[in-house]
């Protein structure tokens, strides 16, 4: 758990960025009005992670799932944000596992490198032996 309040802020340089892609060119917002977004996002967050977590513990489960937070946005009645968070977490999901079947793939060509290289060092070794 956060020892202080201000460790459950938000990053201020994430929230500008946040509220940059959200409004128009053109548009500024004043310092205040970022710190009052901040702070409403990270009471929100609370909030939410509180309501994942009751959904969680009436599964006897401890651990805090997607589909957890999407049962709590329905239950605090965030409806209209329940099919995007899902659009949003597939596509998360999607990212992930094809960053891992690339890693899997980068490190299965390596194995196959090496394995040719090893061959053709062997196949050297035997050439000098003879000699």
């Amino acid at each position: 758990m956060a020892e202080r309040l201000e460790d459950l802020n938000l990053p201020n340089a994430v929230v500008t960025r946040i509220i940059k892609e959200a409004l128009p060119d053109g548009v500024t917002v004043g310092k205040d009005a970022r710190t009052a977004v901040a702070k409403a996002a990270s009471i929100f967050i609370l909030y939410l992670t509180s309501a994942a977590n009751i959904v969680a513990k009436k599964s006897n489960r401890k651990t805090v799932s997607g589909p957890d937070v999407i049962q709590a946005m329905i239950d605090v009645e965030f409806d209209q944000f329940v099919e995007p968070l899902q659009e949003s977490l597939e596509n998360f999901k999607k990212i992930q596992k094809e960053k891992k079947d690339a890693t899997s793939k980068k490190k299965q060509q390596k194995k196959d490198d090496d394995d040719v290289n090893g061959e053709d060092e062997e196949a050297g070794r035997e050439i000098i032996e003879i000699f």
